[in-house]
């Protein structure tokens, strides 16, 4: 069937293009230009990771009845005199022009508010006033329609606050004055997410071509696998814009997903011309150089039919082995993995699509001109270098020599790789699974200075780390309190407060300590009914909800794999020996990351800030197993494709691991170095999460490239050639009738 879609493809190239450039043009309206209202950039939110539980309960029992109906920003304000005229002067003024503004509910300015009689400042306004005395913050409450914000009312509020931050420091050049709430944090987190996904695009993309042109020694080659990439990325984006009117799409999703889709679509654009320009001098030099030019674009639309009936069925199975392992994501309870796991299958669908539909399109239009010399060939010494690194691999050469070199001592080699894999991942021995702090911002956001100084000084102002809730009265809320104030790393309690009828104490604790705190509390509570809430206990939660899936996300992407290797190879070996070797290489990418961020030994290199981490973050964890597996399935597919037609041909397993290994390690170091240079790139970014994921990536890619795919493998594989390709009867006949078949 692929060989007939390759050939008929070709053959009506000119349709298929039209049709992918209407798809693309849609995408790049909808997504980019915004042409139905709003593009996807303006639709992505920044609400972080959260599931249903104890914490979100609280949450909701707290909830004022109006908090829906509005959206607030703040003026803030510190290191001033409180006590100055000029400074009480501008806010009044502020507060009159404001208060004035169609769609504002209210102003709260606290220095109008009189103290009480002790001259102590009045408690309502407490959280407004900063904890050194320096500071405070001008709040003012806009009304919501159906939880939307007038973008007018916004613009209005923001530049009358701004005036007046300007004010104030013309008053005193050394006082902060700046404009914040949510409405502008999320703008400012969207902002930095876009500035990264364009510095890592423009940082792997032109690197990525200077790859393809040492691979294939000229720019067309080089361009079809790009145009590919370019292509999925577009449909990513489109498809992401749809998913976004049925979820939240947040910043993060966007960024992973953009990553994933650019770097299988190359690796796969790779494979097939690749490929294609294998088979079509294969076909040519059979038929011989002299024969018409009718006759020689039929030769092409075969190599094309057989380049899809091969690699092509190797880039189906290796785009569905990685589909459902980001399909096993949905077992988790957390939206934004659900929304990164239906964004994943859908950018993995269409860089199928694109190997399968849009490059045999292009190769229809220049497939001819793919075995003439590249134009970079023809210069002096470059020339020779490209042509000993080219894409089409000789029959003798490094990888030959290597896994020749490999085969004397198998057993050896493969306990050595292994335990080299081993000591790399040791510091997950050491690893602590916790959620990013959620008060981090990228120093690159607008929004910076404004959530740095409220954290530092407005404590009340924040959403509180650890915060109890009880049905009860006071005096015991008030005991509760006591006690949990005794707990380590609890550094005090507030005292109780009633809030729709129940009775709240926030509870502050060392840093990154929260989870523990949380953990404690709820291990040893009072007599009545209780909840006990806060960002970190949210995180406490979100984290449990991942334990409880992450068995049945391992078997569905565990069994899933194992199927899907076996209809591929016919051996229940290979698939068991593939998934242990994942695992192991997988561990020493999850070390690294230990290593570099939990430990903090990367901060200066990736300048971020080491305190800011107590752990890894359970979101990173779960994305680079699953994402880091489904990778290092894609290379597991390419070298196994490979063995496998030599082995069908005749050969020996241990010279069929030899040539297959030579016939496909310059493809798999080329596109693993294309994937790292992608993943590297992206880690160039300011978010702190896609930091982790793609040097973690990086990681995993690179070691299953070099030392898994080249050494272990081979290595394993040898040790066991005699039962390799066993599999019990009865399972023979299902291989027989749906098995990967050329």
């Amino acid at each position: 069937m692929l060989r007939t879609l390759g050939v008929f493809v070709a053959r009506h190239r000119l349709s298929a293009l039209l049709l992918w450039v209407v798809v693309i043009g849609a995408s790049v309206a909808t997504a980019l230009v915004g042409v139905t209202g709003e593009s996807l950039f303006q639709r992505l939110s920044s609400a972080g990771p959260s599931v249903a539980g104890e914490a979100s309960e609280a949450a909701d029992l707290l909830q004022s009845k109006t908090a829906g109906d509005t959206e607030s920003l703040s003026l803030l304000v510190h290191d001033v005199d409180l006590s100055a005229p000029e400074l009480a002067r501008v806010l009044s003024a502020a507060t009159v022009d404001l208060t004035a503004i169609d769609g504002v509910t209210a102003v709260v300015n606290p220095l109008s508010v009189p103290p009480l009689a002790s001259g102590q400042p009045n408690p309502a306004v407490a959280p407004l006033l900063a904890d050194d005395g320096t500071g405070l913050l001008l709040n003012v409450e806009m009304a919501t329609t159906d939880g939307d914000l007038s973008a007018v009312v916004l613009d209005a509020v923001q530049e009358r606050l701004g005036v007046a931050a300007e004010e104030i420091q013309n008053l005193d050049s050394g006082a902060v004055a700046e404009v914040g709430g949510t409405p502008l944090l999320v703008e400012s987190l969207v902002a930095v997410a876009e500035a990264d996904l364009q510095k890592g695009e423009l940082i792997a993309l032109p690197i990525a071509l200077a790859v393809m042109l040492v691979i294939f020694g000229g720019f067309l080659a080089a361009g079809i696998p790009l145009i590919g990439a370019i292509a999925s990325i577009l449909g990513a984006l489109g498809a992401l814009w749809g998913f976004s009117y049925v979820m939240e799409i947040d910043t993060t999703v966007l960024n992973v997903i953009t990553v994933i889709g650019l770097g299988l679509s190359i690796d796969y654009g790779l494979l097939i011309v690749s490929r294609f320009r294998e088979e079509f001098r294969t076909l040519v030099a059979r038929v011989g150089v002299d024969h018409p030019a009718a006759e020689r674009h039929e030769l092409m639309l075969e190599a094309v039919g057989v380049t899809l009936d091969t690699a092509g069925r190797t880039v189906l199975y290796s785009g569905l082995t990685f589909a459902i392992a980001t399909v096993g994501l949905l077992v988790f309870e957390s939206t934004i993995i659900r929304a990164i796991s239906i964004g994943a299958v859908s950018v993995v669908l269409i860089a199928i699509l694109t190997a399968l539909v849009l490059i045999p399109a292009l190769l229809g239009y220049f497939g001819e001109r793919l075995l003439k010399p590249g134009i970079l060939t023809r210069i002096p010494a470059l020339g020779t270098l490209l042509t000993r690194f080219g894409d089409v691999a000789p029959p003798e050469g490094v990888f030959s020599r290597l896994t020749r070199r490999v085969q004397r001592a198998p057993v050896l080699v493969a306990l050595g790789g292994i335990a080299l894999l081993l000591l790399l991942g040791s510091p997950v021995l050491n690893m602590t699974v916790s959620s990013s702090d959620a008060s981090a911002i990228p120093k690159a956001a607008s929004q910076y200075e404004f959530v740095t100084v409220l954290n530092d000084h407005f404590p009340l102002a924040t959403a509180p780390r650890v915060q109890l809730v009880g049905d009860t009265d006071e005096v015991s809320a008030s005991a509760w309190a006591e006690d949990v104030a005794a707990l380590p790393n609890v550094t005090a309690t507030t005292p109780p407060v009633e809030v729709n009828g129940y009775w709240v104490s926030r509870v502050d604790v060392e840093l990154n300590q929260g989870p523990s705190v949380v953990r404690e509390i709820r291990a040893d509570r009072p007599a009545f009914d209780n909840w006990v809430g806060g960002t970190d206990a949210a995180a406490v939660d979100y984290t449990d909800s991942l334990r409880r899936g992450a068995p049945w996300a391992a078997l569905i992407i565990g069994g899933a794999t194992v199927i899907l290797l076996f209809l591929m190879t016919g051996s229940v070996l290979i698939p068991l020996t593939a998934l242990l070797v994942s695992v192991i290489s997988l561990g020493a990418a999850v070390g690294i990351l230990v290593w570099g961020f939990q430990d903090g030994n990367l901060a200066g290199l990736l300048n971020f800030d080491a305190s800011t981490i107590a752990g890894v973050d359970p979101l990173v964890l779960t994305l680079v197993l699953t994402f880091g597996f489904g990778l290092a399935m894609d290379y597991e597919m390419f070298l196994l494709a490979r063995i496998k037609d030599h082995h069908e041909q005749g050969e020996s397993t241990r010279r069929s691991i030899e040539t297959g290994l030579q016939s496909s390690g310059r493809i798999i170091s080329s596109a693993a170095l294309i994937i790292v240079i992608v993943f590297a790139g992206f880690a160039t970014g300011n978010l702190l999460q896609m930091k982790q994921i793609g040097i973690a990536l990086a990681v995993a890619v690179l070691l299953d490239a070099t030392l898994v795919r080249t050494i272990v493998v081979p290595a394993l594989m040898t040790a066991l050639e005699g039962p390799l390709w066993w599999a019990p009867t009865w399972l023979k006949p299902i291989h027989a009738r749906f098995g990967m078949r050329e």
